[in-house]
């Protein structure tokens, strides 16, 4: 599925690629509407509604990825709520070798995420995956999301790749299609970034289950 030769940069998401996004939607779809419910007396519907049916226009946005603005606009401390799920962040089968195979390459090996700052520091202190990367990419501080152009010309400012050679995996199509836009060759997605959903079936881009099905070769020469 991968030519390994034709590739000099790995840009790798975080949630839904290298850990498992059952932690972020049951924050997001039953942990934060619950509280929220229990604070201001209402069912766990019209919690939903109230969360995110106004704010829905913002996906794909940093406002959308940003805790600070969920924080200020719910009134809530967002990050103290993330952590006490803490327990559940876990890393997706075979990430961690596949870092480990990556790094052994030699290939220039960088995180890009969308998560807030905030969230990063929540999920690494929990499970530190940085040491294998060259760098670690936050669209924040970028000031555009991985779905906009900007977020790309931005990124090949700061750690400069050339896009024929790199391979991004991300598991959001939006990301995928603006990646292919800008020019990035090799594009793979997750089937299954929620191990407590179903696999996708009707992804756009190629798909894998497990990172065992691309385990790259080893070092460059």
């Amino acid at each position: 599925m991968i030519n390994w030769s034709c590739i000099d940069t790995v840009l790798l998401d975080m949630d839904g690629t290298l850990l498992d996004l059952h932690f972020d939607n049951y924050f997001w779809t039953e942990h934060l509407p619950r509280t929220y419910a229990a604070r201001h007396q209402l069912s766990k519907e019209e919690s939903h509604a109230k969360l995110f049916g106004e704010g829905s226009a913002e996906q794909g946005t940093l406002q959308w990825y940003s805790l600070d603005h969920w924080s200020q606009r719910l009134d809530m401390d967002i990050p103290a709520l993330k952590r006490e799920l803490q327990h559940m962040i876990s890393a997706r089968p075979f990430a961690i070798e596949f870092l480990t195979r990556l790094h052994d390459s030699h290939r220039e090996v960088v995180m890009v995420t969308n998560a807030h700052r905030k969230t990063l520091e929540i999920k690494m202190n929990t499970i530190d995956i940085t040491p294998w990367f060259d760098r670690v990419v936050v669209s924040h501080d970028l000031l555009a999301p991985k779905e906009e152009q900007r977020f790309w010309h931005e990124l090949q400012k700061l750690h400069p790749f050339d896009p024929a050679r790199t391979l991004l995996i991300d598991d959001t199509e939006q990301v995928l299609a603006s990646a292919q836009q800008y020019g990035i060759a090799h594009l793979l997605t997750l089937l299954q970034p929620d191990s407590n959903r179903q696999k996708r079936i009707d992804t756009r881009f190629r798909g894998i289950h497990h990172f065992d099905e691309i385990m790259p070769d080893g070092p460059q020469t």
